[in-house]
């Protein structure tokens, strides 16, 4: 008889482009999968890799404390009812009400904390409101997962959550099968392509800003921007704003795209300008495929992005530094461009492959239901 174990995150676009191996694998290991995320665009599409899927309401940008109530106590009815061996949970309401509700009814919890998000990076009401939470919701989570060792020092240090129950992964992990260098594809001109939700924390305004500092000197360079609009998130960039910068030339805004490959392959360089990242999906996506990096000096980024090595670094919330890094890789001959992408392979190979996840995945659900 079939074991089951549930998922939940705050997309089920997550679910799909994120998490679809760690699914694969977790059914031939003989677990019925359920998913609880928002219905959206791809909600059917995990029915169709055989995941039962139960949609929940949660409301990212929301802090209504009756809506919250109301989340934990969906979590809570639908978890009485499936009795799963576990919870496996993402980003922070999932992470939050999800683990409480399965605290409650005695079910083993399984949390990643795939990054800090708005609320860590600016610290007011919210932050403290949010480590509360934390702190409640992870004291009796079997295994907490961790995409950096900043992040696990960060919530160990401020007492979110023992250092015991701690445990790191290489992000989701890279497909190398999937995600392969196709050289031939390069564009004979110069291309900077961001793969990221639109919001001002990736940095979407500095690399607009640093596209129109570069192209006054190398005007025959391309920008390009992959990625949802729209999203619900107080940092999210309005409509408008971006199609000001397509009206001035700055950049071409590509929308969003369920198979990135194709743009990662045409790319000189993968830019991703972020404030603070747990483990960017893009940058290790670019990196399986050879391309060169250009990511800030924090956090998240400089575990994939490595100055000297696949990257150049620049400052958070600086044009002018994320410009520079842009000009510098610019400067570079096109072996030089190549030995980087070269050195991405290298690194996604060795330290990110997807099968090092589901290992670690297995063995703290193993150890979680023991």
């Amino acid at each position: 008889m079939s074991k089951t174990i549930v998922l939940s995150i705050n997309t089920s676009w997550n679910i799909v482009n994120f998490r679809r191996n760690l699914i694969v694998r977790l059914q031939r290991e003989g677990y019925d999968v359920v998913a609880l995320a928002p219905r959206d665009a791809h909600s059917d599409a995990l029915v169709a890799m055989g995941v039962r899927y139960f949609p929940i309401d949660i409301d990212s940008k929301g802090l209504s404390p009756v809506r919250d109530l109301k989340l934990a106590a969906h979590y809570y009815r639908i978890l009485k009812r499936l009795r799963p061996v576990a919870f496996l949970g993402w980003t922070i309401k999932p992470n939050v009400y999800g683990s409480l509700a399965a605290h409650a009814l005695g079910i083993p919890v399984v949390n990643n904390i795939s990054g800090l998000g708005t609320a860590f990076i600016k610290v007011g009401l919210l932050t403290r409101i949010v480590r509360m939470l934390y702190r409640t919701a992870l004291a009796r989570s079997a295994t907490v997962f961790f995409q950096n060792r900043h992040d696990r020092d960060l919530f160990v240090a401020q007492r979110l959550v023992r250092a015991p129950r701690t445990a790191l992964l290489p992000g989701s992990g890279i497909d190398l099968s999937q995600f392969v260098p196709d050289p031939a594809s390069e564009a004979a001109t110069p291309v900077f392509l961001m793969v990221a939700r639109l919001l001002r924390d990736k940095g979407v305004v500095e690399f607009a800003d640093a596209a129109r500092i570069v192209r006054e000197i190398r005007p025959d360079v391309r920008f390009q921007l992959l990625g949802f609009l729209d999203v619900q998130n107080r940092t999210a960039i309005d409509r408008d704003t971006v199609e000001g910068w397509e009206r001035a030339g700055i950049l071409h805004y590509l929308g969003e795209a369920d198979d990135v490959r194709p743009y990662l392959a045409r790319a000189t360089a993968v830019v991703l300008p972020s404030y603070r990242e747990g483990m960017p999906r893009s940058l290790l996506e670019a990196a399986a495929m050879g391309r060169p990096l250009i990511a800030t000096d924090v956090p998240g980024c400089t575990e994939i992005a490595r100055a000297g090595e696949n990257a150049f670094l620049c400052a958070p919330r600086d044009a002018r530094s994320l410009a520079d890094a842009m000009l510098g890789l610019l400067d570079l001959s096109a072996d030089g461009r190549a030995a980087m992408g070269r050195r991405s392979r290298e690194i996604a190979e060795r330290e990110f492959d997807v099968s090092v996840v589901e290992a670690r995945y297995l063995d703290a659900i193993a150890r979680a239901t023991a």
